[in-house]
């Protein structure tokens, strides 16, 4: 055997073997156990350039950082909020390298809510800005946020079901009060039943998706006009909290229960669930966020405890969920690979063959 022919077959060898070590037992989950005494966060999201977590927190004016390592450091103090406010969403600017996040507050009411953006460089706070409805009768509660590549932040409101822009110099204006968001079935009976619009996402091309915790539904939002239209899938997404997009176009949503991952092939007129993640119910899932290589996590910050009263808590968690679909399929491709690999070796020999023969032939 020749030495190329032995380098053709060490290679298909190395395919092989990496093709049949199931990625559960090639790597371990990513899990990311942090100490912050009383934090309670609501929400996160990975900050790529500085290669970490930013979490808000359900009690405390601060927002901090979280190491892979599960070292947390503050990031920002904001001294000019009120004791008691809720980091509600967050969401990086990553042209402006601005970090986005909302504010909520009941106590003492009436309710405050607002947008406030910092500069990630200088931790400096941009702008404070009213999240306000010219419906008095309309109770407000900013929810989650999400930042197009203007600048421009779109906030949820999870009780008046409407839609905040918020443009990059800090002007409010109402983008969607669509009726398609009340057009839905709520169940009273629900202990999310008061909760309606919730996680929210920006497509890049130019659109929003949307997702309602008390009817289970996701919207299409545009956002030059505000038009909303339900998108079309197979299963309610039942208390739908969090909501992220991966590279590839994956649509990942979470509940406090579990994890859906969502395609598309027409632009989000429908959908499909291919795969459905369960979590931990004890611990309370409430935001999810994209990191490298399309890696999911989810965040465990025990707010259902901290509503119910005074808890005590310190620690808690950032998981990376992993999907045995998308595992199935990385099989199917290395196996396709590798019978690539053995047809060109395969066709090598022949050819080889076929060589060695003309040179016996002439020779002889």
């Amino acid at each position: 055997m020749s030495s190329i022919l032995i380098h053709h077959v060490i290679i298909l060898i190395v395919l092989v073997a990496l093709a049949v070590v199931p990625p559960s037992v090639a790597r371990k989950r990513h899990v990311v156990d942090f100490r912050a005494p009383n934090l309670f966060p609501e929400s996160h999201v990975w900050d790529q350039s500085e290669q970490h977590f930013v979490v808000g927190s359900w009690s405390q004016r601060s927002i901090y950082t979280v190491s892979d390592a599960g070292v947390v450091e503050t990031l920002i103090v904001d001294t000019d909020l009120a004791d008691g406010v809720i980091i509600a969403g967050l969401a990086i600017d990553s042209v402006n390298r601005r970090l986005i996040a909302v504010i909520h507050s009941e106590d003492p009411l009436p309710s405050f809510d607002a947008l406030a953006a910092y500069d990630l460089k200088t931790r400096k706070r941009l702008f404070l800005v009213p999240l306000l409805d010219s419906d008095a009768s309309s109770r407000p509660l900013a929810n989650d946020v999400a930042v197009d590549f203007n600048g421009n932040a779109y906030v949820t409101n999870a009780a008046g079901n409407f839609i905040w822009k918020i443009t990059i110099n800090g002007e409010s204006s109402i983008l969607s009060k669509s009726p398609t968001f009340t057009s839905q079935k709520v169940d009273e009976g629900k202990p999310w039943s008061f909760c309606g619009l919730n996680g929210i996402a920006y497509v890049n091309k130019g659109y929003l998706l949307v997702v309602q915790s008390n009817t289970g539904k996701m919207f299409k939002v545009d956002v030059d006009d505000g038009k909303a239209r339900r998108v079309l899938l197979p299963v309610d997404l039942v208390a739908a909290d969090g909501i992220a997009i991966r590279n590839d176009g994956v649509v990942v949503v979470v509940s406090h229960h579990k994890a859906w991952l969502l395609k598309s092939q027409d632009s989000w007129a429908e959908g499909v669930v291919y795969d459905e993640i369960p979590l931990d119910v004890s611990k309370f899932a409430s935001s999810v966020t994209i990191r490298e290589d399309n890696k999911a996590y989810v965040l465990y910050g025990h707010i259902d405890e901290a509503v119910k009263g005074n808890v005590e808590r310190e620690t808690f968690r950032i998981e990376e969920i992993e999907s045995k679909k998308d595992n199935e399929e990385e099989n199917i491709w290395m196996f396709v690979l590798i019978g690539l690999g053995l047809a060109y070796v395969m066709y090598w020999r022949f050819q080889m063959g076929q060589l060695v023969k003309n040179m016996n032939k002439k020779t002889n």
